[in-house]
C-alpha cells in the first residue's frame, strides 16, 4: 500500500539536499535509509576503527601528561548555585 503526505517545498528541497549528500538517489531511497538504514560496509568499519583508536590513544597521551583529571560536575553544580 502506499501512502501520499503533503510537504512544504521548502522541506522537500532540504530532503533533496540531504539525499544528495548521502549520495542516495531521492528523497524517497533517502527516507529508506532512516527507516532501515545500510549495514557499514569494511571501509566505513575501518574508519571507525581509526578513529576509535585515534580517541583512545589521545586520551593515554593526556593522562600520560596531565594524570587523572578530576571530575568537574560538583564545581560546576557549585558555580551554578552563585
Amino acid at each position: 500500500m502506499s501512502r501520499t503526505i503533503t510537504v512544504s517545498d521548502e522541506l522537500y528541497a532540504r530532503l533533496e539536499e540531504a539525499a544528495r549528500r548521502r549520495g542516495v538517489i531521492g528523497v524517497e531511497q533517502l527516507l529508506e535509509n532512516v527507516a532501515d538504514p545500510p549495514a557499514p560496509d569494511a571501509d566505513e568499519l575501518r574508519r571507525r576503527g581509526e578513529v576509535v583508536a585515534a580517541i583512545d590513544a589521545h586520551r593515554a597521551e593526556m593522562l600520560q601528561k596531565y594524570g587523572v583529571m578530576p571530575d568537574s560536575t560538583e564545581l560546576i553544580r557549585e558555580d551554578r548555585e552563585r
